[in-house]
């Protein structure tokens, strides 16, 4: 009888491609797969410590699956990932339940440049995929652990990305999701420069009927060939995903972004003015050690004036074992909590008015599940579970199917369409 794995995936979908390959490692030695991960035999916790509050989630998860195990639900217990490559030795002593330990340096060595990840156990619905086209990073901003705990940048090869990438739109995929720490850097290790623009290229022309999204591009990196390479194929999401994190030239600094003001504004109007109607994505940190009112006034004028489509906010986390940790002029919490609701409260007046744009046009959606009476999708300008949704009424739609919805009403994050 097949022993059974299950696996709980914490934190971005970067996390979510490791736990498709870790799967895939435990499925080729026999292990069947379930769907119920704390009724399986061997579960495993891929764990995220990024900041303290995927820190909290990833422990408060390790208990319940300790708690499964001394109920007899569970007889194994492996936390993987970020947490443990970061906190293993003091989480071995406290948590004898639990049965190993393996960061994220441990189950690299199944990361290989030159081969296809293909996992038989796909953790995403049958018509998108993510496909990480490289890991680590190259960069060491000053309140980032990531580096330290993923090492150096480490590209795929192009081959092996358009193997897989193939591969999976012959399994179903109508969506295939590039994604790395920063992939605006991809081919720089293996090709010495950046191959980035040449890889959609290649992966766009495999078949025109899949859309293709760039996720976790990093402003310092990022080269206008490749807004020129999106604009030139209708099936890459016009859609930037780009992580600025501050805007004020004294921030940006102290966070060793390696990029000022006048290079982000300048970026981002290039965009839009080549690519009218392209939705740019961006996230920002609330809190920073050294930020003042006065670089937070300047940050809520620059997301005020720019009018980004979609805007995320974290509030500082302080990580041991990066600079900023030891940084002068820490924001007490009340304070980041006030700046981040500001920031949330702005972007969503923002948001609201963007979508009452599209009222009483039609939009290309992707149908992501059927929800009681309404179907849910996604437009090119949404990412899945980090963006808003369409709410689409509609008769026997398929799901996996892209139709024109004709959007009839609009929320702050969401729309609602009709298939007729």
């Amino acid at each position: 009888m097949s022993k059974t794995i299950g696996i709980i995936s914490l934190g971005c979908p970067r996390n979510l491609s490791d736990s498709e390959r870790l799967l895939s490692v435990f499925t080729k030695k026999g292990h069947k797969f379930q769907e119920d991960a704390l009724n399986a035999d061997t579960v495993i916790v891929n764990t995220c410590g990024f900041i303290e509050d995927a820190k909290r989630e990833s422990v408060d998860t390790i208990l319940r699956a300790i708690d499964a195990k001394n109920k007899g639900s569970v007889k194994k217990i492996i936390v993987a990932g970020c947490l443990s490559e970061r906190y293993g030795a003091e989480m071995a002593k406290e948590l004898k339940e639990v049965d190993e330990f393996r960061g994220v340096l441990d189950y690299n060595k199944f990361f290989r440049r030159g081969q296809a990840c293909l996992s038989p156990a796909k953790l995403t619905p049958r018509h998108y995929a993510y496909i990480k086209i490289s890991e680590g990073c190259g960069h060491r901003c000053s309140y980032c652990v990531i580096p330290y705990l993923k090492g150096g940048y480490k590209s795929r090869t192009i081959g092996s990305l358009k193997k897989e990438a193939a591969a999976l739109i012959k399994k179903g995929a109508r969506e295939l999701i590039l994604i790395g720490q920063d992939t605006s850097l991809y081919g720089i290790d293996l090709y010495g420069k950046k191959k980035l623009a040449e890889l959609l290229k290649e992966l766009a022309g495999i078949s025109k009927k899949v859309w293709l999204r760039l996720l976790y591009l990093h402003p310092a990196n990022l080269d206008r060939e490749i807004i020129k390479v999106i604009k030139d194929n209708d099936n890459i999401c016009r859609y930037i995903d780009l992580p600025l994190e501050h805007i004020s030239d004294k921030i940006l600094k102290q966070m060793r972004r390696g990029v000022d003001r006048k290079r982000i504004t300048s970026f981002v109007n290039y965009a839009r003015k080549e690519i009218p109607g392209i939705a740019i994505r961006t996230s920002f940190i609330a809190g920073f050690p050294g930020e003042t009112d006065k670089e937070f006034r300047e940050l809520l004028s620059f997301i005020k004036e720019m009018k980004f489509e979609r805007l995320g906010v974290f509030k500082y986390s302080r990580e041991e074992g990066t600079p900023a940790y030891d940084y002068k002029g820490q924001v007490p919490e009340k304070e980041k909590e006030r700046r981040f609701k500001a920031l949330m409260s702005l972007q969503q007046e923002i948001s609201r008015g963007i979508n009452e744009k599209f009222r009483g046009k039609a939009l290309k959606v992707l149908i992501d599940a059927k929800a009681g009476s309404h179907y849910e999708a996604r437009t090119e300008y949404d990412a899945p579970d980090i963006d808003g949704m369409v709410y689409v009424k509609g008769r026997d739609l398929k799901i996996g199917n892209f139709y024109n919805a004709m959007i009839t009403d609009a929320y702050e994050y969401d729309l609602v369409g009709e298939v007729s």
